[in-house]
């Protein structure tokens, strides 16, 4: 794997999706957030648009850009975060605060909402393959584990056993535990894996339709692709967590150094699998 500096993402790449059309409407938000709605109920994962820059992320408190959050997501009945590192959980209790929604984790993501100042009425703790209702869908949690990411490392591990300062440093919010999602929502299931990795037998027997699938840190994780292909057998996976998450949102996307989203691609279709490859705020309609 070649590491160098983030070039900008190929436009060309982007996929065509004029024959997806469906009852459920995904939009995906950079890194590895989506929004999905059906039946006037909308799920959101792992929010990030605030993007500050590498030397504030670095050195100063991370401070969620509101604005820019109640702009991009201006409702949401439930928030998923799939683990509690800064660019998936920083967004989320803003989220929540601004519309309402119940914020769902793991037990080390919660502490982030309390700090947050959410009250515990909002907040759902769980340790996963638990069955969550939500409005007319249904939400389960897969244990897993934090993909490598650089020169085979896990980055910033470890737990958040009590709520953490905020506004947050980088070094504040551990990974904690970390949970996949199966959401089956107007008839749709989704898997959404925000961190190269996944435990076989949390994928049994589930069956998922599309797979939301972080590029980042692939190359460490043996059988990567194909055992997501052959436990849930997808007719669809789009790519998430490809991008330079240290630009503004609306700059131009560039890729993660080392990620190699065309070559992604052209391994998802060699299984079998339509990649959907999606802009910033680009959206597909999908079908049971």
């Amino acid at each position: 794997m070649k590491v160098g500096w983030p070039r900008r993402i190929d436009p060309r790449l982007y996929s065509t999706v004029d024959d997806l059309t469906g009852p459920v409407q995904l939009r995906y938000l950079g890194t590895a957030g989506l929004v999905v709605e059906s039946q006037q109920h909308t799920v959101v994962m792992d929010p990030f648009v605030t993007r500050p820059g590498l030397l504030t992320t670095a050195f100063r408190p991370l401070v969620p850009n509101v604005p820019a959050i109640r702009s991009k997501i201006p409702r949401a009945n439930d928030v998923l975060v799939g683990h509690a590192h800064h660019d998936h959980v920083l967004d989320a209790p803003e989220v929540c605060r601004h519309t309402g929604a119940r914020f769902i984790g793991g037990p080390d993501a919660c502490q982030v909402a309390r700090a947050a100042g959410l009250p515990e009425t909002q907040i759902r703790s769980t340790q996963g393959r638990e069955e969550i209702i939500s409005g007319p869908g249904r939400i389960r949690g897969l244990p897993s584990q934090h993909g490598k990411v650089i020169f085979g490392r896990v980055l910033n591990p470890g737990n958040i056993p009590a709520p953490p300062p905020w506004p947050p440093r980088l070094r504040d919010l551990k990974h904690g535990l970390v949970l996949n999602w199966w959401l089956e929502l107007g008839g749709v299931r989704i898997v959404h894996i925000d961190s190269a990795d996944y435990f076989d037998e949390e994928l049994e027997g589930l069956g998922a339709d599309v797979v939301c699938l972080c590029t980042v840190g692939r190359h460490f994780r043996p059988n990567y692709v194909r055992g997501v292909v052959e436990r849930l057998k997808p007719r669809i996976i789009i790519p998430c967590h490809w991008d330079w998450f240290f630009t503004p949102y609306s700059a131009p996307p560039r890729e993660l150094p080392g990620v190699d989203v065309a070559g992604f691609m052209e391994e998802i279709r060699s299984f079998g699998v339509r990649p959907v490859l999606l802009p910033f705020d680009g959206q597909v309609g999908l079908a049971p």
